[in-house]
């Protein structure tokens, strides 16, 4: 287990695909879960490797999910009676819903894959743009149509289809164009349709109007309009391209560290994937919040002419010992579409 964990983590790393991962770091018996135990859970909810039984599982996707979108660790106990322990700075309780009992305090980190930034143009402060973004392990990725010969030292990709970008764009892209007027408004197109975090136009306030004054002839809507910063960059006094440069990076370091959530999705299918299945009707537990699938649903209980999914029998002992307290939110069934 301990070479497929890294393994596993290795892969996702070369793909791209972020992560959290988790490992307990003490256990109180009884529970299946023992110090050292870890697992890799995925954005999509998948958890591999171990962390304890079908009880503690749920509890740790979820708050897994919460450390990824978060970008944030976390520190959780999970134990039968939360609202008993004493309080550890920078540990949250979450509940256990276990027959057996115990406790587990459990490390959770996200693991992202490194931010991207996407360059368009190649003249002074593109480069200086590169060659900073690829100083600080971004993921650099050229944009220049008119590109010809090997790549730039400092570009991870070079792309000359600017309708390339919105494909390389993640929640943790930053979108910079500096062609100097030359496709602006091209480059912009594809840039504002995307949910890159930050775009910026390297230009004047003069030519920004007129870029957005095209790009509304074109149908962008102004919420579109205003998804761009120019002049790109934080006041720094720059007059150089690098210092114009440096600007613009310190704007997107600051940017991406006030990001509230990132919105990772599943990975996408490979092209020589089948079409994905309709994904089935699915209820959430209201003890531990897990995602339940309705079809073939083990453990359910009719309450006040509403019927519950759970994942596991805890949970529904749980809820049955105190329905009102679980069952304030609604009903939970979600009907197939």
């Amino acid at each position: 287990m301990y070479d497929e964990f890294f393994a596993k983590a290795h892969e996702l790393i070369q793909r791209g695909i972020p992560f959290a991962t988790a490992i307990v770091v003490r256990a109180e018996k009884p529970t299946s879960g023992k110090p050292g135990d870890k697992a890799i859970i995925t954005a999509d909810g998948t958890m591999h490797g171990w962390i304890g039984g079908s009880c503690a599982q749920p509890t740790v996707i979820r708050e897994a999910l919460k450390a990824l979108h978060a970008d944030a660790p976390r520190f959780v106990r999970l134990s039968p009676n939360p609202l008993e322990q004493p309080a550890r700075e920078g540990l949250s309780d979450v509940p256990l819903t276990c027959f057996s009992g115990g406790t587990l305090e459990i490390y959770i980190e996200p693991q992202q894959p490194p931010p991207r930034l996407i360059v368009i143009g190649n003249l002074p402060v593109a480069r200086a743009l590169g060659e900073l973004g690829k100083a600080m392990s971004y993921h650099v990725i050229v944009v220049d149509p008119a590109h010809e010969g090997a790549p730039p030292p400092y570009a991870d990709e070079l792309l000359t289809d600017l309708t390339a970008i919105p494909d390389r764009v993640t929640p943790l892209t930053a979108i910079i164009v500096a062609t100097h007027g030359q496709y602006d408004e091209m480059a912009l197109e594809q840039a504002v349709s995307t949910s890159a975090p930050y775009i910026g136009l390297v230009a004047s306030r003069k030519r920004a109007e007129a870029v957005r004054e095209y790009l509304a002839h074109q149908g962008f809507s102004a919420e579109q309009l205003q998804r761009f910063k120019s002049p790109a960059g934080l006041d720094i006094q720059a007059r150089r391209g690098d210092e114009i440069a440096l600007s613009i990076m310190a704007e997107i370091v600051q940017r991406r560290r006030n990001i509230a959530e990132l919105e990772w999705s599943p990975a996408p299918a490979t092209t020589s994937q089948p079409a994905a299945e309709p994904a089935p009707a699915v209820a959430t537990d209201p003890v531990c919040g897990m995602s339940v699938t309705i079809a073939g649903a083990k453990y359910t209980y009719e309450h006040a002419g509403t019927i519950y999914y759970f994942c596991c029998p805890g949970c529904k002992t749980t809820f049955r010992k105190a329905p009102g307290q679980y069952a304030t939110a609604g009903p939970t069934y979600l009907p197939a579409q």
